[in-house]
């Protein structure tokens, strides 16, 4: 959620920031008009409540005609309180209501643009080059034993899989790798809940514009998470926390459930685009004046757990219009699949200041200071998609694939063999 005073000190930034992003910057104005109506209304309760306090004081000492005067007129006050008050609780719950569909303020250097306007940072690593044809990640699975596509879509349906054997194994190894390089990072690590309530999933942004993407079980009223980023969001939900002790960073492992509504037709083979899959996610709570720096930061780490991998990437700049609703900057890492012959993304990384915090009601606080907002940060460290761009880059003419040095100790294999 955006903050007010800011919206009030400085609203062409906002509207730049709808604009970077492909929205309409007219809700600008219409929140400026809905805050100062609500402050005027608010400001009209408040003198009438304290007139009405005023004359009731009165009232006990006053007799005769004067009494009956003032009786009448704290009848009035009564009725013209309640109106400004309810005046006032109408105003504010439109505005809060508005608010809520307004995404982050997109951080100043972000490029402008679409999902096709982003920036290449940097490319990383040689591309392979194989004497033979290189088949894709779903055959190679299939020959290893490690992915069955049929038998998932015959007990779950479409997008759904299972891992088996040394599929299991490789996601188990790459996942365990993730977590212990977060450990050793000073991340706390977290296994987190897959259902969260309603205020959870709406605080961290992921409902309104992406209520679509997200499994809802109405009977309960909960959510399946797309990301372990919303409970570890929610998880200081309504705290104070010790700002001496700052950073606070948590790594989640979970299961992610995505409906993937809209992607018909895309990416329907193999596990680039499926309903359910794990992921390492890194989570940081800092002083909004740090998380720049704390963004980059997360990069770095997920460039560390792509070089243990040793798989050819780039890191782009996402552009505006490209941007989660929470996100003010977002950084993707894309490794090379050389059977599509392009980038897709394994890693993102968001900066998502203190516009989750506002939502959630998350705040530190320092010695003797008053309450402020954090900021909140996330980072993907390793998923089920991984595996893709592993046997792709990695495999060989028969059809095995050479694990990564790094990757071997938590696998307990070097090569993963076909099993046919």
């Amino acid at each position: 959620m955006i903050d007010l005073r800011t919206l009030r000190e400085d609203p062409d930034r906002l509207r730049a920031s709808q604009r970077a992003r492909g929205e309409d910057d007219s809700v600008v104005d219409t929140l400026l008009d809905l805050d100062e109506r609500r402050r005027g209304a608010l400001s009209r309760f408040e003198t009438l409540r304290a007139e009405q306090k005023t004359v009731g004081k009165s009232v006990s000492r006053a007799s005769g005609e004067e009494k009956a005067s003032l009786l009448e007129r704290a009848k009035d006050l009564s009725s013209q309180v309640k109106s400004a008050e309810a005046e006032a609780e109408k105003l504010a719950a439109e505005l809060d209501e508005l608010i809520y569909t307004v995404p982050n303020l997109v951080e100043e250097g972000a490029p402008e643009g679409g999902e096709d306007d982003y920036v290449v940072l940097e490319e990383i690593g040689e591309k392979p080059s194989f004497d033979f044809e290189p088949r894709d990640h779903l055959e190679l699975g299939e020959l290893l034993g490690a992915i069955d596509m049929e038998r998932g879509a015959k007990v779950s349906g479409s997008r759904f899989f299972f891992l088996r054997g040394v599929g299991a194994r490789l996601q188990l190894g790459l996942l365990n790798m993730a977590m212990q390089q977060a450990i050793e990072a000073g991340f706390v690590p977290m296994i987190t809940p897959v259902l969260v309530k309603p205020e959870s999933m709406k605080g961290t942004g992921f409902l309104g514009a992406h209520a679509s993407e997200v499994y809802h079980l109405p009977d309960d009223d909960l959510f399946l998470v797309g990301t372990s980023e919303v409970p570890m969001a929610a998880y200081h939900g309504d705290e104070i926390l010790d700002g001496s002790a700052l950073p606070y960073r948590y790594a989640g492992w979970s299961s992610c459930f995505r409906r993937e509504a809209g992607s018909y037709g895309k990416d329907t083979r193999g596990v680039i685009r499926v309903h359910q899959f794990d992921k390492v996610e890194m989570f940081s709570y800092v002083r909004p004046e740090e998380a720049h720096a704390e963004h980059l930061r997360l990069l770095d780490w997920e460039k560390e757990m792509l070089a243990k991998v040793e798989l050819p990437y780039r890191v782009i700049d996402t552009a505006a219009g490209d941007l989660g609703t929470s996100a003010a900057r977002k950084f993707d890492c894309e490794a090379w699949v050389p059977s599509q012959g392009r980038y897709r993304e394994l890693t993102s990384t968001s900066n998502c200041t203190d516009f989750q915090a506002r939502r959630l009601g998350v705040r530190f606080r320092e010695s003797g200071g008053k309450p402020q907002h954090v900021a909140t940060l996330n980072g993907t460290l390793a998923t089920t998609r991984w595996i893709v761009a592993i046997l792709e880059n990695h495999q060989q003419a028969d059809g095995s694939v050479v694990l990564p040095k790094a990757l071997r100790p938590y696998v307990g294999l070097d090569v993963l063999e076909p099993v046919r």
